[in-house]
């Protein structure tokens, strides 16, 4: 660390501490994609602020808190929503049991153990399962939840702030949980009057689900416009 910045061979990244702001989006780097900030905290203010200026957290037990505003952006609007012949039957076959915030944790921990191809271990480390947590009991993070004879099979959360909303991950133990409480959780934040969805990274998924890449200039225009 060089002063009030990280020196990466790809360029300089601010170093936050718990009271430093996070810089300009323009600050962010093209490699790699979107590293905006270094440290700082995970406090609900923190976090908040965050999602507020199209930021989010992601880094890997044993590393620093990175910050992250990518461009191009995967997002779905809630109307563009596919849903497949299969999806359709499952859902009008109503074998699942869908709660929303009843075990926020349980989800976040769900979501932390499941093994993801793509990535070597997970980034849902037990500090930031305590600090959504925090946001849950202060009403800005919500979870959906699909269950089979009381027991827990699938389910996502995310952060929800006036009409927007800002998916952070998913988990599934039997075929299609996690697309049941997806559909459940879009149908739910139509109701709420969410614009827009935040799904961060593009994924062949999502792209199934009618999510879509913008850039980060019209990410940030829908951004300001549902959070205020």
């Amino acid at each position: 660390m060089q002063g009030d910045y990280y020196q990466l061979p790809t360029g300089k990244v601010a170093a936050l501490d718990d009271a430093t702001p996070f810089p300009p989006l323009r600050d962010a780097l093209t490699e790699p994609n979107g590293l905006i900030a270094i440290g700082g905290d995970l406090s609900s203010e923190r976090l908040l602020s965050a999602y507020r200026s199209g930021i989010f957290p992601w880094f890997s037990e044993g590393e620093p808190v990175l910050w992250w505003s990518p461009s191009p952006r995967m997002v779905l609007f809630p109307q563009d929503f596919k849903v497949s012949k299969s999806l359709a039957k499952r859902l009008k076959k109503n074998d699942f049991e869908v709660r929303f915030n009843t075990h926020f944790r349980q989800v976040m921990e769900a979501c932390a153990e499941t093994n993801r191809p793509d990535q070597d271990g997970t980034w849902i480390t037990s500090e930031i399962i305590d600090a959504y947590c925090e946001l849950h009991q202060r009403g800005f993070a919500y979870s959906a939840e699909t269950w089979i004879n009381n027991t827990l099979v699938g389910g996502l959360y995310g952060v929800l702030i006036n009409h927007m909303f800002f998916g952070e991950s998913m988990f599934h133990n039997v075929t299609d949980a996690s697309k049941i409480a997806f559909a459940h959780m879009v149908q739910f934040l139509k109701d709420k009057g969410v614009g827009m969805i935040d799904c961060q990274m593009n994924t062949r998924h999502l792209a199934s689900l009618g999510a879509q890449e913008i850039d980060r200039t019209a990410f940030m225009i829908h951004l300001k416009r549902l959070i205020a």
